[in-house]
């Protein structure tokens, strides 16, 4: 397995991680409700630790995220050799082998009358 895979399966990990930690988080509106007596000082992080734990965790997710996208990135870049227009374009000396047939060949002269009319609809 190479390095660039590797980052690319970290890289999908974090994403699940980082959208269930984005889900399970309350939203402002929750911490009014919890501040009237919504139970929220018998969790296990205690009334305000548990905010603070999961915003640490999306924040370290989102940081190490944002990093292996630009590694990802840098190693994809790596990958593609740069052309220019004078590189990819082949310039050919030689005298093509490819003859072009006489019109005489296409159209033998002497099954063409000049002077024959035209037939009038």
């Amino acid at each position: 397995m190479t390095l660039q895979e590797i980052l690319a399966i970290v890289h999908v990990f974090l994403c699940v991680g980082l959208i269930g930690l984005i889900l399970i988080q309350h939203g402002k509106g929750a911490d009014a409700g919890a501040a009237f007596g919504g139970g929220a000082s018998g969790t296990v992080f205690g009334s305000q630790g548990s905010t603070s734990f999961l915003s640490r965790t999306t924040a370290v997710l989102a940081t190490i995220f944002f990093m292996t996208c630009l590694a990802l990135a840098y190693f994809t870049i790596q990958r593609i050799e740069p052309k220019s227009v004078l590189e990819t374009t082949t310039i050919t000396t030689e005298e093509s082998t490819t003859e072009v047939p006489a019109i005489d060949e296409i159209i033998p002269v002497d099954t063409v009358d000049i002077d024959e009319e035209l037939p009038t609809p």
